[in-house]
């Protein structure tokens, strides 16, 4: 199968070109100004749009097996090729959770099935498991999960033994949730004993607090350095935390960093509008601090943009603090939203060649002649609207609902496969099992 894309601005590594990419099959043939047309090619017009390399989304929770109720990874992963994202890294925090290796691969099983997107999935760390995590096929498996504090399901790690194994016998990468139990427990105390049970939203921030996510981050950060651990710290929400870190180039580091478009896009102002449904964990912080993760993400300090993905259902967000569980659905909007203040060079950057690079992802993350065909089609000149037309989640729901913004994904290739174009996802069939250089 041939498929030749022509009129494209092809963005990759740093710079945009002109020109036109021929697939055969599954992977990209030839990127040139000009190719020479083939017999029973199918010709692909991107009317001088931009492609970037389809994102590679190292943190996202799909819900199966166990809590199909707010999401499948069938409903999910079309969401995300709506939104550009042709590659999927999916956490352990299921039902069961996924913390051996049977269970690892009973889900890899299920999305072999029904994901439209490429994945790959976490083994979640416990007390009690190291001898599963130390048995893992690092060219199968994208890395290990270790929740460092408490936040859906109950995967917590607090055997301070058990985390120093961890860290010095795991070797491939360790992407952890970052904040301390015993301070957001203190603070909730505090919260309950001011407000009773109606606690506002606009303190989730001071219960989940910078101290509690600064003393966790740097807590992982000593360790990592002393048994010289490749680390991958997710969903960064302060300033405080961004001195822990460096801005050299990613292949020289073994201690990364991600940032969400949820905390790089809302700031504790937006609780007074949106409440329970931008409550996340870590929580949104201050304008402040937004705006320090913007200029980190741009600097270098930070490395990837991960959606943390986490879909619930209206009836439970919907609810007074303690009961309205933290998460929210992003990956439809996740491009949109770092292209209204990102370059698409940049954007690229953080979202497909820095991901590829910290996994090792075998030949995907950028647009290469000999890599797999995944590739995001987007119009910068079209707006759009979210809206309960366009939301593509089982949810039903966007915190991005009314926001407008300046681009419009228009197609996605998975595997030199159209599987998402102008509005409809195309059943052409299922991506595949990331494969890692290890």
């Amino acid at each position: 199968m041939l498929t030749r894309i022509i009129n494209a601005k092809i963005v990759n590594e740093n710079s945009t070109i002109d020109g036109e990419i021929l697939i055969k099959n599954t992977r990209i043939e030839q990127i040139n100004s000009q190719i020479k047309g083939q017999k029973n090619e199918t010709i692909y017009d991107a009317k001088g749009n931009f492609i970037l390399p389809g994102m590679i989304d190292m943190h996202v929770h799909f819900r199966e097996p166990g809590i199909e109720k707010k999401g499948t990874i069938k409903t999910e992963s079309q969401s995300a090729v709506s939104g550009g994202i042709t590659s999927i890294m999916e956490m352990p925090n299921t039902k069961p959770a996924a913390i051996t290796n049977k269970i690892l691969e009973d889900k890899y099983t299920i999305a072999s099935k029904s994901c439209l997107t490429n994945y790959s999935f976490y083994l979640g760390a416990s007390n009690t498991n190291l001898d599963e995590l130390k048995s893992v096929d690092p060219r199968k498996v994208c890395g290990i999960k270790l929740f460092l504090g408490s936040s859906t399901g109950n995967l917590v790690v607090d055997d301070q033994n058990q985390i120093a194994e961890i860290f010095e016998h795991i070797k491939i990468p360790i992407a952890l949730h970052c904040e301390v139990d015993e301070i957001i427990k203190e603070n909730e105390m505090k919260a309950k004993e001011k407000y009773g049970e109606n606690i506002p939203f606009s303190e989730h921030g001071n219960i989940r607090s910078r101290d509690a996510c600064l003393q966790s981050t740097q807590y992982a950060i000593e360790l990592a350095k002393k048994h010289n651990t490749q680390i991958h710290i997710l969903h960064m929400t302060t300033s405080d935390e961004l001195k822990l870190f460096t801005n050299e180039p990613v292949e020289n580091k073994k201690i990364t960093v991600e940032a969400c478009p949820h905390h790089l896009w809302f700031s504790e102002k937006d609780y007074s509008t949106l409440g329970p449904h931008i409550k996340c964990n870590p929580a949104i912080k201050t304008v402040a601090d937004r705006n320090a993760l913007r200029e980190a993400l741009k600097s270098g300090f930070i490395d990837t943009v991960g959606t943390d993905h986490a879909p619930h259902l209206l009836c439970e967000k919907d609810n007074t603090y303690f009961y309205a569980p933290s998460g929210m659905p992003v990956v439809q909007s996740a491009l949109q939203s770092l292209l209204e203040y990102l370059s698409p060079e940049m954007v690229a950057e953080k979202t497909s060649h820095n991901p590829a690079r910290i996994y090792k992802c075998l030949d995907r993350g950028f647009i290469r002649e000999g890599y797999f065909a995944d590739l995001t089609v987007i119009n910068m000149n079209k707006s759009q609207t979210v809206n309960k037309e366009n939301i593509l989640y089982k949810c039903g729901w966007s915190p991005f609902t009314g926001i407008e913004f300046k681009s419009t994904i228009d197609a996605t290739f998975v595997n030199g496969k159209i599987v998402y174009e102008k509005g409809k996802i195309n059943d052409v069939g299922y991506g595949m099992r990331l494969i890692f250089d290890r």
